[in-house]
């Protein structure tokens, strides 16, 4: 039986009502590309923010050993949203992150120059592409034509022979027959050129495509009484150059040695040209960021280690099962400095059939180290003392190297998003069909407490039971109680906001110790002693 596809206007309506996720000023008509958490999606956020915190920095990776036989080390760190501009210049984001865009005068839809893949009769670049997709590879453009009937027809494409996305080669049929073509990236160049000759991707016809023009996804600032360029100063578009600039400064303060990490999470700002998708992509968000320092002999295995970890991390939140994937990046999507990237991907409601990252691990090499070492003229390097050859009294001469940086970074915007999609269940059995199955680790409510009725003791009774319960688990996630309505109306909102565990006080609680325990996913209830409560949460809140 195949799973309906989880409506994602149902899932938006529900984090509104619920109070999981607002619309940025809302009251005033919103703005686009940002977003607020309601008291359950603040909670929600924290929870998975304290789980990367504990399982990444304060017990990293459950304290299993790394590749070198030892206990994975990390610190952490907390860096500023406004950084010396020299940063971005060092880390390659200012001139990187200047990106040519283009709009399609039709439909009002932007994209990246880059993301525009051509048909090219032959495969050469002279002659103008036949149709164009927009993609972040020429194998994903592929494999849109060979998908996508409507594309086809709106592209012109009559008849589809062989395809094979790892050489982006195509065979279609225009009207004149079956006829080989060339997948490519369209050159900017051939672009700026020809844009009145160059089709549209979204409606096939030429001559509704602008010129490309460049746009800076860094938001801007001034520092100081007077708004100039001596002023001008950059909101961080990752949190991550923030570990790099500090690297000398932990090594020279602590007492870790490589291989060691160092972790931060903050508050990260992209001037997104379309942001869409809910808090998919949005202009500012929250990120989660390593970066694991190591010899480079042996970062290959430890990206290996990394990227094995978070991919079993997030299976252990709740995201468990086939909507999650770990890809590894093809060299024609690595960055310049990247020795190897691989994604940790969700399959979204708006993504199906197809996923959207969740997390990166990128092996990064030396490239931020010796940017910063360049550009700033201080040293990082590390010396190792533990390295080098052999000394006669039997200690080493030791090492000096510029460490290999692994970075696991995460999303905790699209982490939050990712345990809500997931969640989100309709069970049409139940009087109110929607719940959200989290996992009780992240669940924003851990368990609430009800009195069957107002009245004869038993707001009393429960008044306690709550009282124990949020003294033992009120740090890790609220503790509800609420006396009015019917139980059915209350179980029923608890299901929305996803808490795991309800306590019902009735009659026999009051003559035989006893409560009713409902399990939110199966809606099964079953009667425990009151003075076992605490004690059958403690065991499942894990």
């Amino acid at each position: 039986m195949t799973t309906p596809a989880k409506s994602m206007d149902a899932i938006m309506a529900l984090c509104k009502r619920r109070g999981f996720v607002y619309q940025a000023s809302d009251i005033y008509g919103g703005i686009n590309g940002f977003w607020d958490y309601g008291p359950l999606g603040a909670q929600l956020k924290k929870n998975l923010r304290d789980a990367w915190w504990q399982d990444m920095i304060m017990n990293p990776a459950w304290g299993r050993k790394g590749p070198d036989g030892e206990r994975v080390r990390c610190v952490p760190l907390e860096t500023c949203i406004i950084q010396h501009p020299k940063v971005w210049e060092a880390s390659g984001h200012v001139a990187g992150f200047n990106d040519p865009m283009v709009d399609d005068k039709e439909t009002k839809q932007r994209f990246r120059a880059d993301q525009l893949s051509g048909l090219f009769a032959g495969g050469s670049d002279v002659i103008m592409p036949r149709c164009t997709v927009v993609a972040s590879t020429t194998g994903e453009a592929v494999e849109q034509i060979a998908s996508d009937k409507s594309l086809r027809k709106t592209i012109g494409i009559r008849n589809l022979g062989q395809v094979n996305a790892e050489a982006g080669l195509v065979e279609a049929d225009f009207g004149q027959g079956m006829q080989a073509w060339s997948v490519r990236v369209v050159p900017v160049p051939l672009l700026r050129e020809n844009a009145a000759d160059i089709p549209s991707p979204f409606t096939g016809k030429k001559g509704s495509l602008t010129e490309p023009r460049q746009f800076n996804l860094m938001f801007f600032s001034y520092t100081g009484a007077v708004f100039n360029e001596e002023s001008k100063v950059f909101l961080r578009p990752e949190t991550a150059q923030g570990i790099f600039i500090h690297f000398k400064n932990v090594v020279d303060s602590t007492r870790v040695k490589v291989p060691f990490g160092i972790g931060n999470t903050g508050r990260s700002f992209r001037n997104e040209v379309t942001p869409r998708n809910f808090t998919f992509r949005s202009r500012e968000f929250e990120q989660a960021e390593l970066e694991f320092f190591c010899h480079p002999d042996e970062s290959q295995d430890w990206y290996r280690f990394w990227r094995d970890f978070r991919m079993e991390w997030w299976k252990s939140i709740g995201l468990a099962g086939d909507n999650l994937v770990l890809r590894e990046h093809g060299k024609d999507e690595l960055s310049h400095y990247s020795i190897g990237t691989s994604d940790v991907e969700y399959r979204f409601p708006f993504t199906a059939p197809g996923f959207g990252e969740l997390e990166g691990i990128a092996h990064r090499g030396c490239f931020d180290l010796t940017q910063h070492q360049e550009h700033s003229r201080v040293k990082l390097d590390y010396f190792d003392q533990e390295r080098g050859d052999l000394l006669p009294n039997g200690s080493r001469k030791g090492e000096r190297y510029i460490p290999h940086c692994i970075e696991p970074a995460a999303g905790l915007d699209r982490g939050a998003l990712a345990l809500i999609c997931e969640a989100y269940t309709v069970d049409p059995s139940r009087p109110s069909p929607e719940l959200l199955k989290f996992h009780p680790r992240v669940a924003p409510i851990k368990a609430a407490v009800f009195p069957l009725v107002n009245k004869d003791g038993m707001p009393e009774v429960a008044e306690r039971l709550y009282d124990e319960l949020f003294a033992r688990f009120g740090r890790t996630g609220l503790i509800e109680t609420d006396p009015k309505q019917s139980i059915g109306k209350r179980y029923a909102r608890m299901d929305e906001a996803g808490c795991p565990f309800c306590f019902t006080i009735d009659g026999e609680t009051l003559t035989a110790q006893t409560v009713t325990v409902r399990d939110r996913d199966t809606g099964a209830q079953e009667r425990i002693a009151l003075d076992k409560v605490t004690g059958y949460l403690a065991e499942r809140l894990v």
